[in-house]
């Protein structure tokens, strides 16, 4: 008994100081690494593209030759009734018949699998373009989510400043009401502004609450504590500093169009091998079979076997109009596939557009919300001075708190909505990788 109370207190002593420790934070990159290995929708894009490799291997099974055998034993009651003139006799023969054999068919001429081979390189080719979005998309879902929490947190630190600050206008319009310096507009005006931020921290919360479990939802895990955008990280302006050449490469480069122009020639491919169906077809066939029975009236046994090696031809004449049908209808999902390649580039040439203009116009963003948001402080210094001095009133003070939780909720919005602009960017013309993760994770740093 002693020794298991001693043990006990020993592990409690143990998870009291494990508990104390503080919580490793994640970084964007661990995030990221996390979500690769838990997120659903990547499970299934990775599911769907080996299922998508298998269509070269099953093509490629119509070129090589293909073996089967055969084998039965039967069991046979035969009963032979004669009638000679006025004469009848009947005989009965019981006996087991075996018999087996293996048959061999290599394709010589099927124009229909020779094309279908080539189409499933073209359609492999569309399973890994789908599988490279994929992982960009991850990215892009990742850092989006990463960054609405920060966000959130900031939010939320905002609100709680502005109700702090709210709090101590109100308790000092009430102290100056009961002295008799100030009127009690000014206290219900503080009150009403302090059960406003009430409900905005409450918001707040929630909205945090939610982003958190977004986050989780990628990673399989409460994220703990997150990595924080370093005050004066820097972001770097697109390269090449030019849209056009972007656009130019999204509409070739993307992920989304390699994926789609696959599709659009797997598609013509279908029409070529519709159309086989007029064409003959020569194979290459040989067969072995080996029998046994009786003799002729039960008398004796019988081995046979057949040897056959040669070349067959076959030659479709009439199919009651289905080829035809087929291939029309092939033309027409050949027509929809480059449809869609069309849409598939004009898409990512506007998401690089979109994408690019968010680079540049969140970097001037940034710089302009920075800008502001000295010029709020000092706005809110000046106005403080003034209250103190008689020249202003609380309202103006208040006012001037407020601009500055405002401006500074936009500067951080404005930076993560750019950082995530820099990655769909890079996103559009396919070439997002981690190790464009990794470097914007280096704008970041321990909270």
């Amino acid at each position: 008994m002693t020794t298991d109370f001693g043990v006990g207190k020993l592990a409690l002593v143990l998870a009291a100081m494990f508990s104390a420790l503080p919580a490793v934070a994640a970084d964007l990159l661990q995030v990221y690494r996390d979500a690769l290995v838990f997120d659903a929708q990547y499970a299934a894009a990775r599911a769907s593209a080996a299922a998508g490799r298998e269509k070269q291997p099953q093509a490629l099974a119509g070129l090589l030759p293909t073996i089967g055998a055969t084998g039965n034993s039967f069991w046979n009651d035969t009963r032979y009734d004669v009638r000679i003139e006025s004469q009848d006799a009947s005989y009965s023969n019981k006996y087991n018949s075996n018999s087996y054999g293996v048959n061999l068919t290599q394709p010589l001429f099927r124009w229909q699998n020779f094309v279908q081979y080539d189409q499933s390189k073209l359609l492999v080719m569309q399973t890994e373009a789908n599988l490279a979005q994929a992982g960009q998309d991850l990215i892009v879902r990742v850092a989006q989510a990463y960054f609405d929490v920060l966000f959130a947190i900031e939010n939320l630190r905002a609100v709680q400043a502005n109700k702090t600050a709210i709090a101590q206008q109100l308790a000092q319009a009430k102290k100056n009401f009961e002295v008799g310096i100030s009127t009690v507009t000014d206290t219900y005006e503080s009150q009403s502004r302090f059960d406003l931020a009430t409900a905005q921290e409450i918001a707040a919360e929630n909205d945090l609450e939610v982003k958190r479990y977004a986050l989780r939802v990628l990673i399989g895990k409460d994220p703990g504590e997150l990595y924080r955008l370093k005050p004066k990280a820097v972001m770097e302006p697109p390269q090449p500093a030019n849209m056009e050449q972007w656009v130019t490469a999204a509409e070739q480069d993307s992920f989304v169009v390699q994926a789609q122009q696959a599709a659009t020639e797997a598609a013509s491919k279908a029409i070529e091998i519709n159309k086989a169906g007029h064409y003959p077809t020569v194979d290459l066939v040989a067969n072995y079979a080996q029998t046994n029975g009786p003799g002729q009236f039960g008398v004796g046994s019988i081995d046979n076997t057949t040897r056959q090696v040669g070349v067959q031809l076959n030659i479709p004449i009439f199919q009651g109009g289905s080829v035809n049908s087929k291939t029309r209808e092939a033309i027409a999902r050949r027509d929809t596939e480059q449809a869609a390649l069309d849409n598939a580039r004009r898409s990512s040439a506007l998401n690089a557009r979109q994408s690019y203009l968010g680079v540049v116009n969140g970097l001037s963003g940034v710089r302009a919300l920075e800008a502001a948001l000295v010029s709020s402080l000092s706005s809110l210094e000046s106005n403080r001075l003034g209250y103190e001095v008689g020249v202003r009133i609380n309202i103006d003070v208040l006012n001037a708190e407020n601009q500055v939780y405002v401006t500074r909720r936009d500067l951080a919005r404005t930076r993560f909505d750019t950082l995530l602009a820099q990655l769909k960017l890079k996103a559009t013309v396919g070439s997002l990788s981690e190790a464009d993760l990794e470097r914007i994770n280096a704008l970041f740093e321990a909270p």
